[in-house]
């Protein structure tokens, strides 16, 4: 691999590019100011200005969103999992048809790998801009969102129009649906019977893992956080390890699988076949098969990452419940 080669599977934080029209509550007052990002894969975006910094997908997406205080994305429900952890703020995450059933906060660094078959919604409850890491399953991240009856109704009042095809459509800019092309039509009362109601209680053991239990879970070797027999018990496609500088795996480790390193906190020391660079909280990093690859923290002082592999597991999570 040369340095370029290596770049170019490198999403910089500082080069992120984002999207203020990606989703249908982009004109919706209070969710109007929200920034999404695709970093690996399509993701889910509805709106053909979505940039998409690495086409190729390992098995299942990358994305982010950015948010200033008091912005909140809208309830909507995945096929497939959605995980996200705290890359900067404190974000309140919420659920249920109205967004009443529960509701937990995450810090930075937590991570939440939310149920299946639920409406969800998060909104950022510190005093800065925040950003939310996300990791969608499956090469196609599930088909794309589905919305709260609501959200679609709301979006419509301020001039954005989802059609059955997935994509938005802005009235305020005189777009119109293409004949032949319905709206997406609302999820019926029957089909709103279909997804769950948990209580927090119900979802916070199983499907939240704190920053500093991992930090602690990892003093001596990558935390288990994802998958069948991690912290969070699934197997949602891909696993999620936790690792610090005292959990380190072993140098010139040759990958079999797609890996994806995303630090959080401290500056690493990235090797991939003979080629070094550095990788810094925010950035990510695409690992293909077949690399020898090794870690170590570039300072000192605190350090850690998430590591995603892929799996054989076809994509999905587990329900609450």
């Amino acid at each position: 691999m040369t340095p370029q080669e290596l770049d170019a599977r490198i999403v910089r934080y500082g080069d992120l590019v984002p999207c203020k029209t990606a989703f249908i509550d982009a004109h919706t007052p209070g969710s109007d100011q929200k920034e999404n990002f695709t970093i690996i894969g399509g993701g889910v975006s509805e709106s053909p200005d979505q940039h998409v910094h690495i086409k190729d997908t390992p098995g299942f997406n990358i994305g982010a969103a950015g948010q200033p205080p008091k912005c909140r994305n809208s309830l909507h429900s995945h096929r497939t999992a959605e995980v996200f952890f705290v890359l900067k703020g404190r974000w309140r995450f919420f659920w249920g048809r109205w967004g009443t059933a529960g509701e937990v906060v995450l810090e930075e660094g937590d991570i939440f790998n939310i149920p299946t078959g639920i409406f969800r919604g998060f909104e950022n409850i510190g005093t800065d801009y925040g950003m939310i890491m996300a990791i969608l399953g499956g090469d196609d991240a599930g088909g794309g969102v589905i919305w709260a009856p609501q959200v679609i109704e709301d979006a419509r009042d301020h001039g954005l129009v989802l059609a059955e095809t997935g994509r938005l459509y802005d009235t305020k800019k005189g777009e119109a649906l293409p004949d032949g092309v319905s709206p997406m039509p609302l999820l019926t009362d029957e089909e709103l019977k279909t997804y769950p109601e948990p209580a927090a209680a119900d979802v916070i053991p199983g499907f939240v893992a704190r920053y500093w239990d991992l930090m602690a879970l990892a003093a001596g070797e990558p935390a288990r956080v994802i998958g069948p027999d991690a912290v969070l018990k699934d197997r949602p496609g891909f696993e999620v390890d936790f690792i610090t500088r005292g959990s380190i795996p072993e140098d010139a480790t040759t990958t079999d699988r797609h890996e994806v390193l995303m630090p959080v906190r401290g500056h690493w020391k990235l090797t991939v076949d003979g080629v070094a660079t550095v990788l810094n909280p925010g950035d990510t990093c695409a690992v293909p098969p077949g690399s020898a690859r090794s870690l170590a923290p570039a300072m000192t002082g605190e350090a850690s990452l998430y590591r995603i592999r892929n799996t054989d597991d076809p994509a999905g999570a587990t329900k609450a419940g």
